[in-house]
């Protein structure tokens, strides 16, 4: 474990941890929300830092992002933990476990991984990286010294100190939104309370201009509200810019929401084409393999200058200044594909991390430790043992 950087001390004891929106207010023994992050004798530690319970090489659109060095590799990492309760979250037996386990990796450790798998950046995903924020900086700083960029998956519930101290080292995030930002299911299906939080946070990523790709899972009978669509397109347009891309994802069962249907392809369809209407300019169907709207359309022409089947790219007509080859419009693209990108060739890479230590730690029993230990240390200077 390592002291953290994001929390204020409230007074002596308790503690404010400053990381996401919660701000969970911690006394001694106590632990956050997330699992990972404890009130350890008066100060605030992340519990599971260099302790990682994913690792692997992905396709950088799994993410999704289409729009930031497309085609590229990343190392994708994770601890336990979340600072959400979604009760669809098709990785939950890692985000929802509350007993920290993994492999100990040391931050050099993973940049190193990171350039022998021949990545071109590190992901912090699987779980909300928020909660880990700490870990991910001091991996994510060496990592841009080494050459490689850094994103975020997150769910965007951070604070203005988080979104300060990321900047130091993030280059891109994908933002999830969920049920079109609908507060009551925010309430219900995620238990926060409202969106808010993440909107701020999305209008200080643009600020510190750290590049922003939106997703959106539409859920049916519960959050796939055209109205509130509308909406979330033209708070976007307004906030952020029509060229941020949009991903509208399909639900499917999982996790506490077994007894939903999977999202018809064509309430996606409706959700694009009111994105359109409102004027954002890359808009995507997500989770439907070889569907078209998989591809970027040039917003001048028409075209596609982008075409995908699932996370590979098999057509581009962009020059190398990311113009339409058509007709010269610029798309909004950071990076270009690579001279030797093979569509046939898998992104897909397994890490073998066996000969690191696993560890299992009871995040609870680790902080009533530290509370003990200073109880013990207390009544030894009273005398009292």
């Amino acid at each position: 474990m390592r002291k953290a950087v994001l929390y204020r001390k409230l007074d002596k004891e308790r503690v404010e941890c400053v990381a996401c929106a919660r701000r969970c207010k911690l006394s001694p023994g106590q632990v956050g929300f997330c699992g990972i992050r404890g009130n350890y004798n008066g100060d605030l530690y992340l519990l599971s830092y260099g302790i990682l319970i994913a690792i692997n090489v992905d396709p950088i659109e799994k993410k999704p992002l289409t729009h930031f060095h497309p085609g590229s590799k990343v190392l994708s990492i994770a601890t336990t933990g979340c600072n959400w309760a979604c009760a669809y979250c098709q990785n939950y037996d890692i985000s929802q476990r509350r007993h920290i386990e993994g492999f100990e990796l040391e931050p050099e450790e993973v940049v190193k991984i990171a350039l022998e798998t021949g990545s071109d950046g590190i992901t912090y995903t699987y779980n909300e990286p928020t909660i880990f924020m700490e870990y991910a900086h001091d991996v994510g700083v060496i990592a841009r010294k080494e050459g490689l960029f850094n994103t975020f998956v997150t769910n965007g519930y951070m604070t203005d100190e988080a979104v300060d101290y990321l900047s130091e080292f993030l280059d891109a995030a994908t933002v999830d939104i969920k049920g079109n930002a609908d507060n009551n299911f925010a309430r219900k299906f995620i238990q926060i309370i409202n969106y808010e939080p993440v909107f701020e946070t999305l209008k200080e990523l643009k600020r510190k201009k750290i590049f922003i790709e939106i997703t959106d899972l539409v859920i049916p009978k519960v959050g796939d509200d055209l109205d509130k669509a509308r909406k979330l397109a033209r708070w976007i347009v307004e906030n952020l810019g029509p060229e941020t891309p949009v991903h509208f994802l399909r639900f499917h069962p999982d996790y506490k929401m077994l007894d939903y249907p999977p999202t018809p392809v064509k309430t996606l369809e409706q959700h694009v084409k009111i994105a359109r209407e409102e004027g954002l300019k890359y808009v995507y169907v997500g989770n439907v393999p070889g569907h078209p709207l998989e591809n970027t359309y040039c917003p001048n022409c028409g075209k596609p200058v982008i075409v995908r089947y699932g996370f590979e790219i098999l057509e581009w007509h962009l020059d190398q200044e990311n113009r339409c080859r058509y007709c010269g419009y610029k798309i909004n693209i950071v990076g270009t594909l690579k001279r030797n990108y093979n569509p046939y060739r898998s992104r897909f890479i397994f890490v073998p991390v066996r000969d690191k230590k696993y560890v299992s730690i009871d995040p609870s029993e680790l902080v009533r430790e530290g509370l003990r230990s200073k109880i013990s240390l207390e009544n030894i200077d009273k005398g009292v043992i």
